[in-house]
């Protein structure tokens, strides 16, 4: 993002993630759901679209613990939009898992159900391949010839359905990646990978129609990207040597983050940290192949974990805790040099830099000229120099939110704040405090920031029974969804525009957001 663009910019967006759409039977998907929520948004005045990542997730529901870094989720994969286009039947569509729940869809996302329903919809679309015009099958060849990541997200997602274990445990000619085995075993499972890459190629095509759509009403979309990758993944299976995991799946190192007021053992991921040497030895070609490939789907993009390309906690393979963990230095300057000259100018990133965050951590973001993150929930303990005190962000380059998808709702917060932190923010508002969120827009809005972020529970004064994620818990999570389109939806999202212009912020200035020097 360029400096002229963030000085140019002011403007609001709204986080949401896709599955939490309604009007469609098992989660959101990219047909009419999201279709008609960039309506809502457009009509509410507001210029971004924030999302969790669109990666598959794991088997708790997270996208941020994805069995790959480059494939799309394919419970998005719109089942009605593709009856509509005849790439598969209506009586298959009739016939899908969940087709009982009708449009109006369940309350909360049902993993199970999501995975079935998307494993049938592959099966129909497989089933009526044959039959597609020669211009589709052209069309699906040639996409597939741009993808240097997809065969082994095929290989990898067939495999690991076969052998229903993680890859380290498989034949070791396959576990090992090893090219001849690998040709054998796909010569014998056509079908199978040729339904994998069917699904990524449709997930895809919907999703750049949504992003057409978006364009056209003027609405950024904001993804998000995990930092660490997941040790059952295609992506440490297919690049083991670029992860510091051995053959056997044992980690010799792992990722997590020191001991600190919150934790006295830190927090322990689990997952592979990167061998950087042999990154900068392949002149960092994995990350550049990963942050084109989000490129190609969002507009601007969250690094979660920013503070790792300055040093990163290096914990024993074998620990429990994090305590026994070192700072190990990081090629962040490097990697995002080589980012920058992919872009043609300014990064289009968003830091995340929360916490505990050291100077060469500031310096890193701002040398590259990346906004970092603001949340107004962390801000009043009491203490005058609180960097996310509204009156202690400084200058343009920021993202200012309530909270975020890992915090409880505005209402859950205040609900339980102490007596103390409610009384400070009471007389800074000069009255009573009736929807704490709203108290808190405004002192977002009334700050220099470039953008401001409401989660959509929090525009529409819901508790915490509308959480969407509480970190360190593995139940509960990743599965609420937004009732209905309706009016009070309505009324929110054109209050929070209506507010957000008054402090001019609008959705006509959100696409200089992207302007490139």
């Amino acid at each position: 993002m360029t400096k002229a663009a963030t000085q140019r910019a002011r403007t609001s967006g709204v986080l949401l993630h896709p599955t939490a759409l309604p009007d469609s039977p098992v989660c959101g998907t990219f047909g009419e759901p999201s279709r008609r929520w960039l309506h809502e948004l457009a009509n509410g005045g507001i210029g971004v679209w924030q999302m969790l990542p669109l990666a598959p997730p794991d088997p708790t529901g997270s996208p941020y613990s994805s069995p790959s870094c480059f494939a799309i989720n394919a419970w998005f994969l719109d089942a009605s939009d593709l009856a509509n286009e005849q790439f598969i039947s209506q009586d298959a569509l009739n016939g899908l898992p969940g087709a009982s729940l009708g449009m109006a869809g369940a309350t909360l996302v049902d993993f199970q159900l999501a995975n079935q329903r998307s494993e049938a919809l592959a099966d129909a679309l497989l089933a009526a391949w044959p039959q597609q015009a020669s211009e589709r099958q052209d069309a699906f060849q040639h996409w597939c010839s741009q993808q240097s990541w997809l065969e082994d997200h095929v290989l990898f997602s067939v495999l690991h359905a076969q052998h229903n274990n993680a890859w380290w445990t498989w034949p070791k000619p396959l576990a090992q990646h090893q090219r001849g085995a690998l040709q054998a075993w796909a010569a014998d499972n056509q079908a199978l990978l040729l339904k994998e890459r069917l699904m990524q190629w449709q997930l895809d095509r919907q999703w750049q129609e949504i992003r057409r759509l978006a364009r056209d009403l003027g609405i950024v979309l904001f993804g998000d990207l995990p930092f660490y990758v997941s040790t059952d993944s295609a992506d440490v299976w297919s690049h083991r040597r670029l992860f510091t995991v051995k053959e056997s799946g044992e980690l010799t190192l792992q990722s997590g983050v020191p001991p600190d007021y919150f934790s006295e053992t830190g927090q322990l991921w689990g997952s592979p940290v990167y061998r950087w040497g042999r990154h900068r030895i392949t002149r960092f070609q994995w990350w550049r192949k990963r942050i084109s490939r989000q490129r190609d789907l969002v507009d601007l993009l969250r690094l979660d974990h920013f503070r790792a390309l300055a040093a990163f906690w290096a914990v024993p393979g074998g620990d429990t805790t994090a305590q026994n963990g070192q700072w190990q230095s990081s090629p962040g300057h490097a990697l995002l040099a080589k980012l920058q000259k992919d872009a043609g100018g300014d990064l289009p990133l968003i830091a995340e830099d929360l916490g505990v965050i050291t100077p060469d951590v500031e310096e890193l973001r701002d040398r590259f000229s990346l906004p970092g993150m603001k949340v107004l929930q962390f801000a009043f303990d009491g203490q005058s120099d609180n960097p996310y005190l509204p009156e202690n962000i400084n200058g343009t380059r920021w993202v200012v939110y309530t909270g975020t998808h890992d915090n409880p709702t505005t209402l859950g917060w205040w609900q339980r704040l102490d007596s103390s932190s409610r009384e400070r923010i009471t007389t800074r508002i000069n009255g009573e405090v009736s929807a704490p969120a709203w108290h808190l827009f405004d002192m977002a809005f009334a700050t220099p920031a470039t953008l401001v972020v409401a989660p959509l529970q929090d525009l529409m004064h819901l508790d915490d029974r509308a959480r969407f994620n509480t970190p360190g818990t593995s139940t509960g999570n990743w599965n609420w969804r937004l009732n209905q389109f309706d009016h009070n939806l309505e009324g929110s999202l054109r209050g929070f525009g209506e507010r957000a212009k008054i402090w001019g912020r609008n959705r006509e200035s959100a696409t200089a957001l992207l302007d490139q020097a």
